[in-house]
């Protein structure tokens, strides 16, 4: 039985198309050197601004205080970095990503957001990482975040497994990605929407159709909410539970390394 997301082989799918596994990372990050200067304001044409109501989830259910120390992965723009320090400002955050450009984007917006007093400064890192081989010690992070990245990576399974290796006993993963939608009649109007003006929107205000085409095919080649939550129980951990957001538009997934 194969790993859902994942083709076998050496062929992986980059949207609808099987590509060389090799070749993924590198279509990914042009991909996304491509969007990164207009990421922010496709998300909010994408989604109506819906996606800043499921990031604002996503840190209600994490929920942090005190101290804690995340590794929010795939976190270039810094929108997590940046819910998690307004909530918990003696937070720390480590933000990686594999794409120096979105990086960039991230800093770009922390400096413009004027929040460049040191200590503000000395809790939130950047680093160029890839989430199938983090640059950290085992055991060293209380909770990891991904939001819409996972889909991206080569080998979710992978990824999975690095999530669980540098959390600490009790840490927390906590991921939002597009999911499935499973009303038929929402499901077929979302098709609509996705297949024909989302890309169009793309060619109109990034320049770049094809990019837009490739994230929505990207979303449809996730696997679905149990089965993600059956690939997360499979890394190793526990207590694993779901949280459909818009029907099912997209997914919120927890698991506890225990």
């Amino acid at each position: 039985m194969t790993d859902p997301g994942q083709d076998t082989g050496n062929q992986t799918h980059f949207g609808f198309r099987n590509v060389p596994e090799g070749d993924k990372a590198r279509l990914v990050r042009g991909v996304f050197e491509s969007v990164a200067g207009s990421y922010d304001l496709m998300n909010d044409l994408m989604s109506g601004g819906i996606h800043r109501l499921w990031k604002s989830a996503m840190i209600d259910w994490l929920a942090p205080r005190g101290a804690i120390r995340v590794l929010d992965v795939a976190g270039g723009t810094g929108d997590i970095a940046f819910r998690i320090l307004d909530r918990a400002p003696q937070a720390e955050v480590l933000v990686a990503d594999i794409n120096a450009a979105m990086l960039d984007q991230g800093r770009d917006r922390f400096l413009d957001r004027g929040a460049i007093d040191q200590a503000r400064l000395a809790r939130l890192n950047w680093a160029c990482m890839d989430a199938e081989k983090l640059a950290l010690p085992d055991r060293s992070v209380d909770a990891y975040t991904i939001a819409f990245g996972i889909r991206n990576v080569t080998h979710i399974d992978a990824a999975l497994r690095e999530a669980h290796r540098v959390l600490k006993p009790g840490g927390r993963f906590l991921c939002l990605e597009f999911s499935t939608v499973h009303n038929p009649a929402l499901a077929q109007a979302y098709d609509l929407y996705s297949f024909s003006i989302l890309p169009k929107i793309g060619g109109l205000v990034a320049k770049d159709e094809d990019s837009y085409r490739y994230l929505v095919e990207s979303i449809r080649r996730f696997p679905d909410q149990q089965t993600f939550a059956g690939m997360i129980r499979a890394a190793g951990f526990g207590n694993v539970q779901y949280r459909d957001l818009s029907f099912g538009i997209a997914a919120l997934h927890s698991g506890w390394r225990i």
